[in-house]
């Protein structure tokens, strides 16, 4: 019998757990438990789990700020379930989540789980662009795992799942700040646990439209590459050379840019480049805005990561 605990970590977001409980209301199986924590937030969101604790089994709990990875182990560490499933506080649910993971699990059960992010019809055009940037094959959605994936799959903490025989075995997360997730799937790997890439079970991530939080975000994914790399240097795939590639990208474009200034045909690959992510993302999200504005987030997307990878190389050879 699979007994379903959402673990919810926040940090000053009240206004997303309120979109996120109000999806959780309307699921077709209600046979689940929600545990919120609140990581030291200065904004509470602890009135709006009260306001659904008549349609919803959600738990408050209020700590000391102490990073997303910890939070998520003191949720698990209270709720009661089996099977623990992890959600960030800016996504929202379909109403078949749940049914759906249920019906995965119970069909071919895995003991971890990583499902898929998309963006919502109703999510402004920026939010769209950098759901674009996040998930396509032509940034770094190849080496997060997707349709076309380029590396063993590691879930990710906003959409993943795992039994509560693996949260113990393991340990949980562990206190990094940046790459918790992947860290957690390479000790589940290594301790010989099944994970699975459930692309049914997916959520609407609403991910940051400020381009210079954008661009933090990702530096932060890039060097967590690299501290990964260090943790695990026995891990096959802990750094490969696709993760190099934003990197070389960031490179080779800055390069091309300034030999341009001397000769225009060098400004050739940026270009075309450009015009690949207009169409792909134009045809994806049927909208030339859209399709623009991705050009711009795909940019931020790779240069973000690959100054990432690259200052926190040179950082650790020091």
């Amino acid at each position: 019998m699979l007994e379903f605990s959402i673990v919810i970590p926040v940090y000053n977001r009240p206004d997303e757990v309120d979109e996120l409980l109000q999806s959780l209301v309307g699921q077709t199986d209600k046979d689940f438990e929600i545990v919120v924590v609140e990581d030291g937030s200065t904004v509470k969101c602890e009135d709006i789990c009260r306001k659904y604790s008549d349609s919803l089994d959600v738990k408050y709990f209020y700590k000391e700020n102490s990073g997303p990875g910890q939070s998520r182990n003191y949720g698990a560490e209270r709720c009661n379930g089996n099977y623990i499933v992890i959600l960030d506080s800016d996504v929202i649910v379909p109403q078949e989540y749940i049914a759906t993971l249920r019906r995965e699990l119970t069909q071919d059960y895995c003991d971890t789980f990583g499902g898929i992010d998309t963006a919502d019809e109703s999510f402004s055009d920026m939010q769209k662009a950098v759901n674009y940037a996040m998930t396509s094959f032509f940034t770094t959605g190849g080496i997060r795992g997707g349709s076309r994936q380029m590396e063993r799959f590691h879930p990710r903490s906003f959409n993943l799942g795992m039994s509560r025989e693996v949260f113990e075995a393991v340990g949980g997360f562990s206190a990094m700040r940046y790459g918790e997730d992947i860290d957690l799937s390479i000790r589940i790997y290594k301790a010989g646990y099944s994970v699975r890439l459930l692309r049914n079970v997916f959520v609407y991530h609403k991910r940051r439209t400020d381009l210079e939080k954008f661009f933090a975000q990702v530096r932060h994914s890039g060097n967590a590459r690299i501290i990964l790399w260090r943790k695990h240097p026995n891990y096959p795939g802990a750094l490969k050379l696709v993760h190099l590639l934003p990197s070389a990208f960031t490179v080779g474009t800055l390069l091309l840019a300034f030999a341009g200034l001397f000769n225009a045909i060098l400004w050739l690959p940026i270009l075309v480049f450009s015009l690949v992510v207009l169409v792909d993302s134009t045809r994806k999200n049927k909208s030339v805005k859209i399709g623009c504005l991705s050009v711009v987030t795909s940019f931020v997307q790779l240069f973000g990561y690959g100054i990432g990878f690259i200052e926190e190389y040179f950082r650790q050879r020091r």
